[in-house]
């Protein structure tokens, strides 16, 4: 079996692994995906939910560029819900509840679908390096195997150990063992590493809970899904989430046990992740709140096993079984097993390029935890990535970068590579600054091109989102060359509170309103005639609507992305001496020598570089 050299190792069979060994594979790459445990392939080791604020955008992206985790959400969904939707359409985040167990074997079963992708079972224990290259991997029963690119996802096993309360022990996740070696091996070669830390709520019995005492969180009434592609369909029956609340009762259970909680007693040194902290770090940092929220989540359609979102903690088992049982609801609960804290190695990913190939090691990409992010979505965004550019490089082609305003995707690795992170990274709407043209909806308009070329999306896909954006097109077309006679609309503005018109006026001008939407618009005969013949549907009319009442901000963000497209074009040359610049402030220097920027626009957004300094080197590169 391992005769022949790979042309793509994958080491880790987690969502960044799962993404990356799919995406080399499926451009024609000869890959090996090598896991601890084939049984637990893209396993949800948290929560299990898809997808979420910006989260969902990023699923929707992966999609669009050929990856799987949309499709296995949308074949495993047990509840959809459109986040946000009191906003604007830039918020909207789509979210799934997932079957823990179907997820995981959906996603083996797609990848043991997938041609050129071979499997094994071992730990990888070792890196082969040839000088300042690598070229293949060690495994726990020494057997070496040769690649022309390895990529690495380790999750949050590197030397993995779990806390729950006084007790530590090696692990992973729960019931699994750690990786070691590879750590090693990589700090002997010169890179920085260091500790995060993150956390798992309890899983509970949800027949040892009484619902009645929680308040019921359906899904939405008419749910959508993720997948572009028709193969998947939306839910027709979905399963409840609920909801309940801690007490200042609760809260006081809990600190009882902070002596002997690693977090506060020194035995956690490393940082957790900021917008998802445990039980006792809210309660700590928010002492004047009197309640925090519990989400109640079902782990599948036919498993009794309960997710108890919003109670992550380490704190011993004794507390975790006091405390929970003061939650409304909770009074008879059963425990399938305790919550913990898991400690990991990670790489400050400034230690990458863009392509999430090392700086320092050629060949040798990183994907997910191991790059200090957090979460399902992130890793497998990366892990896609890192899969694209390991067959881009061994075939000799130009890297695949996503630009900030072309996805969320290029906004999460711009942020990674260019201003590095200290604490679990976690993707918002907040960190994208273009983030009305990086909607939810439009996702595949965005992307599906891009994936085409790359060999990953079919001709069939392209077609579907080439006719999606013509009928845009001719709707709109529609709707700024057809007018409406007062007759016709002024009942509809007034019963929608809006004034009425005195003449003729373009249908475009009155759907921009904000008092409307395009239900109302529809009311008119030539609106819902000209949907019927030219068969346009709901996406459609949503990308249309979109585009009417939000032109305007569209318009600006375009010419903003215009700004920084002219600023991505001045390329800074490779190993570029900072140090010769004496105009440019010390911190300048020294924190582009360390981050080595490939373009002036990455440079402006390294923390510590000025516009002062950015004018210099402008002036420098003869602009």
């Amino acid at each position: 079996m391992f005769n022949t050299e790979y042309d793509v190792i994958v080491v880790g069979g987690g969502h960044a692994g799962g993404e990356a060994a799919a995406a080399a594979a499926n451009m024609g790459a000869h890959t090996l995906l090598i896991t601890m445990s084939l049984q637990n392939i893209a396993q949800m080791s948290c929560n299990p939910a898809m997808g979420g604020i910006a989260k969902g955008q990023i699923v929707r992206e992966i999609d669009a560029l050929g990856g799987y985790s949309g499709i296995v959400t949308d074949k495993t969904a047990i509840q959809f819900k459109m986040l946000n939707k009191s906003k604007g359409p830039a918020m909207w985040s789509p979210r799934a509840q997932s079957d823990r167990m179907r997820f995981a074997e959906c996603w083996r079963t797609m990848l043991e679908q997938t041609d050129k992708l071979d499997f094994y079972q071992d730990m990888v224990n070792g890196l082969l390096f040839d000088q300042d290259t690598i070229i293949g991997v060690r495994t726990s029963l020494g057997i070496e195997i040769k690649a022309k690119t390895v990529i690495i996802t380790a999750g949050t096993f590197l030397n993995g150990l779990i806390h729950i309360g006084d007790k530590t022990f090696g692990g992973g996740r729960a019931g699994e063992r750690a990786s070691t070696g590879i750590t090693e091996d990589l700090v002997k070669k010169g890179f920085e590493a260091g500790r995060m830390k993150t956390g798992t709520p309890p899983r509970v019995d949800g027949r040892s809970l009484d619902f009645s005492k929680m308040i019921e969180q359906p899904g939405d009434e008419n749910p959508e899904k993720f997948s572009y592609l028709p193969s998947t369909k939306p839910l027709i029956k979905q399963r409840s989430c609920y909801m309940s609340y801690t007490s200042k009762e609760v809260h006081e259970l809990l600190r009882t046990g902070f002596d002997r909680s690693p977090m506060f007693n020194g035995r956690i040194k490393s940082i957790g992740p900021r917008y998802c902290p445990s039980i006792e770090d809210k309660i700590d940092r928010f002492a004047a709140k009197e309640r925090h929220q519990i989400f109640v989540e079902p782990e599948g359609w036919d498993t009794v096993e309960i997710y108890v979102n919003g109670f992550s903690t380490s704190l011993p088992e004794d507390v975790q079984d006091k405390a929970l049982r003061k939650v409304p609801g909770f009074e008879q609960v059963k425990f399938f097993r305790y919550g913990y804290a898991i400690e990991y190695d990670f790489f400050p990913p400034t230690q990458l390029k863009h392509t999430l190939e090392t700086k320092r090691i050629k060949n040798l990409y990183f994907a997910g935890q191991i790059n200090g992010t957090t979460g399902y979505e992130e890793a497998a965004a990366q892990g896609l990535m890192a899969g694209v550019n390991a067959v881009l490089n061994i075939k000799g082609k130009k890297p695949f970068i996503l630009k900030r305003n072309e996805a969320y995707i290029g906004v999460l690795i711009d942020d990674l590579i260019t201003k590095g992170t200290e604490e679990p990274y976690r993707m918002f709407t907040s960190r994208a600054e273009y983030r009305t043209l990086l909607r939810q909806d439009n996702a595949d308009l965005r992307l599906t091109p891009l994936a085409f070329e790359l060999g990953l999306a079919s001709k069939e896909r392209l077609n579907r989102v080439i006719e999606k954006q013509e009928k845009t097109d001719l709707f709109v077309k529609f709707l700024t060359e057809t007018s409406v006679k007062p007759e016709e609309i002024n009942p509809i503005l007034e019963a929608k509170n809006t004034a009425p018109i005195l003449q003729s006026m373009k249908l475009f001008k009155i759907a921009a309103r904000p008092q409307l939407d395009f239900s109302d618009i529809r009311k008119l005969e030539s609106v819902e005639s000209f949907i019927e013949i030219n068969e346009i549907d709901f996406e459609i009319i949503e990308q249309t609507e979109i585009h009417v009442k939000y032109a305007g901000y569209i318009e600006k963000e375009k010419n903003q992305a215009d700004k920084l497209t002219r600023l991505e074009n001045v390329s800074i040359p490779a190993n570029f001496d900072y140090s010769k610049v004496k105009s440019l402030s010390i911190e300048a220097r020294q924190k582009l020598t360390k981050i080595q920027p490939i373009t002036i626009s990455q440079a402006s957004r390294i923390s510590g570089v000025s516009p002062s300094d950015i004018s210099v080197l402008l002036v420098y590169m003869g602009r």
